[in-house]
């Protein structure tokens, strides 16, 4: 488990080269950027997760982090509803076969329980909002209580997202999108501050990650973690 130094340390080996590196590969130059750094906030998140179970004391073999595809099962109302008589006879005697496979980033397990969730991004806009919402949403029909979270490097969600305030007011149109997800209690942290500018990237033009930004994350999380000790 690495330590907040190391996760900075890791953070600005990655971000300081990553140029250098999508110039030096085979791959698309973006497509490059967009998965390393996807990849680096993965890393930052589950190291926090750790960190923040150490800390109140959890034992590490309790703990199990994955992204498993979870099965979400077709509704039977839906099925029942089908006009089509052939159709609706066709799926239900194919009932087992009708599953989609969901997962968001990090799937959080204590005592082999599903109880937070937490989706990686390297920023977030207002279209992936919604998509993280809709998974969520659906994960909570067969995880009702887990917490769910969106980790960021950076936001492109406008309000306050991106100031690091002690108290986050967010912006009107993300509270309006989850407004229609009232199952979904959404906590949004932002690990890099400044809103993100699609011409200065952070891998042009260098962001600090700040120990009191991990310490932040580590404390959001022991919060929630803790009631299962």
């Amino acid at each position: 488990m690495s330590s907040i130094e190391e996760i900075i340390q890791t953070y600005e080996s990655v971000v300081k080269v990553v140029d250098t590196d999508a110039k030096n590969t085979s791959r698309a130059y973006g497509g490059y950027i967009r998965a390393t750094k996807g990849k680096l906030q993965e890393y930052i998140t589950e190291e926090v997760v750790k960190i923040a179970w150490r800390n109140i004391g959890g034992n590490g073999e309790r703990l199990e982090i994955n992204s498993k595809k979870i099965p979400i099962p077709i509704k039977l109302e839906y099925v029942k509803n089908i006009k089509s008589k052939e159709v609706r006879e066709y799926i239900f005697e194919n009932i087992e076969q009708y599953i989609y496979g969901l997962s968001v980033d990090k799937h959080i397990f204590i005592d082999n329980i599903f109880v937070v969730g937490i989706e990686c991004k390297a920023y977030t806009e207002s279209a992936m909002l919604k998509r993280i919402l809709v998974d969520f949403h659906l994960l909570k029909t067969q995880f009702s209580n887990i917490s769910c979270f969106l980790f960021q490097l950076e936001s492109q969600l406008g309000g306050d997202y991106s100031q690091l305030f002690e108290i986050t007011f967010g912006a009107h149109s993300s509270h309006s999108i989850m407004s229609y997800f009232e199952d979904v209690d959404l906590n949004i942290f932002t690990f890099l501050k400044g809103e993100r500018d699609i011409n200065s990237p952070i891998h042009k033009n260098f962001k600090p990650l700040t120990r009191k930004s991990v310490e932040n994350a580590v404390n959001l999380l022991e919060n929630h973690l803790k009631k299962f000790l």
